[in-house]
């Protein structure tokens, strides 16, 4: 089971998969350069939270109560020629707190 691109009135999330038992809903977020900061510290704490209430929908709306879940994210760092660097999968990126 994989999905792209989920959506809900909370927001979206890149991939919902599944690991095991688990649900992982990854972002994946992609930067050329560091200007603009890591792929990773594009994930504000309003995006987090947008995240987890995604994450929450989900199991709801697919009647999949009760099913563990986490919030990876995938950053993937390429040159500013657009060369890619660097592709680091992060688990548990975003906890409950956000």
């Amino acid at each position: 089971m994989t999905t792209i691109n989920y959506r809900s009135r909370w927001g979206q999330v890149d991939i919902v998969a599944q690991d095991g038992l688990e649900l992982v809903f990854a972002e994946v977020k992609t930067r050329r350069g560091t200007a603009l900061g890591t792929p990773e510290e594009s994930v504000t704490a309003t995006k987090a939270k947008r995240l987890i209430a995604t994450a929450q929908d989900y199991p709801q709306e697919n009647d999949l109560e009760q099913a563990p879940w986490r919030i990876d994210v995938v950053s993937i760092h390429l040159d500013n020629s657009g060369k890619l660097l660097e592709v680091n999968h992060i688990q548990i990126a975003v906890g409950e707190e956000g």
